[in-house]
């Protein structure tokens, strides 16, 4: 019956809970009692609010029986990457610079997840400050994948994804630089969304490159993501990067057809520039083909080069995580993980006439991008390969290795991953979808209609 409840996703629970026939309080003391037998496991959490969430599900199944839900969130357990600030929980980064920091007031994101009924469960493990690792020298160990625990959940939401896959939570947040979203949500076979720059505001969570960072939601199924992200969107002018749009229903987007969008494939990535395994490859064929037997057509398209791309958003990412960082690296470097201390320093090396070309072919690409997007509807293409073991890496690695994710944070355009099948090991293969700017209703409708028109979601990690 605990895996049962946890099991559910936030669509299932909130039908169930809005007709008073699932208890917020049963649904969050599954979640809790499922978390207590099985994460010491994964190590998905990092901090388990049981005591306030076990309130939280009373107060809202009071609410709830008194005058019916505030939202579809209302009575939904839900945790949050250790990057978002929670007022009174210890906000950590996993990073030993902040063992002791216990912030005094909540991020935008939590704000807004409270107003809308959600039920706090606790903090999920991440890479340190978002950036440094896997690592074992920070404040707790790294998390697990739940389809096989000697492998990588990914980074840096790992914990977070992690947590959805095996049934600890049906909802949470995690943050997006480089793809710290959407790999891990590939990793773990959950979906993923790097919603555009600017729709989801940042204040309060923990930066870890101010031009190319995004929150964004995590969860089973793209519907439970477009329900998360429909609490979670909208201006905030305490975030300078914040946008100002309206807010469409992202819900009554996800209308199962996809006949007569065009889908765009960078083939020269694909084939030349950062080629995919063949098993990978023939995974997203696949997906392609379940596109087409839905009524889309797929053409070639022609990005810019990948390493243009990755060489811009690196220059600039670690230029900025020096400028954040450079005052404590300075007085206690000790308290960093090595991982996190060699990339720091490696921004320290950056020139500024580096940083500021770097912006300038930033906007060239995103321009480039956009042209693109503007001759089709969806770019797809795989997120990540299946994941691999959970070993330690070389930090040079986030230099050398070309990455299918990083370019849509250089354009700051919205970016799902959803699960693609499976590979001999049975670890989870994923789809990247790709819209236009503050396009997520187009994105989102084919993620959730390619989810449907599959079984991927029939399976669940075995712990």
């Amino acid at each position: 019956m605990v895996s049962e409840l946890a099991f559910l996703t936030i669509a299932q629970a909130s039908r169930l809970i809005a007709k008073r026939e699932l208890s917020p309080v049963e649904l969050t003391e599954a979640c809790l009692r499922r978390i207590e037998m099985l994460d010491n496991q994964l190590d998905s959490f990092v901090t388990v609010t049981a005591g306030r969430a076990q309130a939280e599900a009373k107060a809202a199944e009071a609410a709830i029986m008194a005058s019916g839900p505030l939202s579809r969130l209302h009575g939904i357990p839900y945790c949050l990457k250790d990057i978002f600030e929670t007022a009174g929980i210890r906000t950590t980064a996993m990073s030993k610079q902040l063992a002791d920091n216990v912030p005094a007031r909540d991020s935008h994101c939590q704000e807004k997840l409270a107003a809308a009924g959600g039920v706090l469960l606790g903090k999920n493990a991440t890479w340190e400050f978002a950036h440094g690792g896997p690592s074992w020298d920070v404040l707790f160990p790294p998390a697990r994948n739940p389809w096989d625990r000697t492998c990588s959940p990914a980074g840096s939401s790992s914990g977070s994804a992690a947590a959805v896959a095996a049934g600890f939570a049906p909802a949470t947040l995690g943050s997006d630089t480089g793809g710290s979203i959407r790999s891990p949500a590939a990793a773990c076979g959950v979906a993923g969304l790097k919603p555009t720059y600017g729709l989801v505001s940042r204040r309060g969570v923990l930066p870890n490159c101010f031009s190319q960072d995004h929150a964004g939601p995590l969860a089973w199924t793209t519907e439970d993501v477009a329900v998360l992200l429909q609490t979670i969107a909208g201006h905030d002018p305490e975030d300078p990067g914040s946008a100002d749009v309206a807010i469409p229903d992202y819900a009554a987007a996800l209308t199962g057809n996809v006949k007569g969008l065009v889908i765009g494939v960078p083939t020269t990535w694909l084939e030349k520039e950062a080629p995919p395994s063949a098993a990978t490859m023939a995974a997203f064929e696949a997906a392609l083909d379940v596109f087409r037997g839905l009524g889309a057509s797929v053409r070639p398209v022609t990005l810019p080069p990948i390493e243009q791309f990755d060489d811009a958003k690196k220059i600039i990412a670690i230029s900025e995580l020096f400028t954040i960082h450079a005052a404590d690296l300075r007085k206690r470097p000790e308290l960093f993980g090595a991982s996190l201390r060699y990339r720091i320093i490696a921004g320290g090396l950056v020139r500024a006439e580096d940083y500021i070309q770097a912006m300038r072919l930033r906007t060239e690409l995103a321009r480039s991008l956009q042209a693109v997007l503007s001759t089709v509807d969806l770019l797809m293409l795989p997120t990540s390969e299946p994941a691999g073991k959970l070993e330690p890496v070389l930090p040079s690695s986030l230099f050398t290795r070309p990455s299918l994710t990083a370019a849509f944070n250089v354009g700051g355009n919205p970016a799902l991953s959803v699960c693609s099948g499976f590979d001999a090991r049975g670890l989870p293969f994923s789809l990247q979808i790709v819209g236009r700017l503050f396009d997520e209703p187009t994105v989102l409708r084919a993620g959730d209609a390619y989810e449907k028109a599959m079984p991927w979601r029939d399976k669940r990690p075995v712990l």
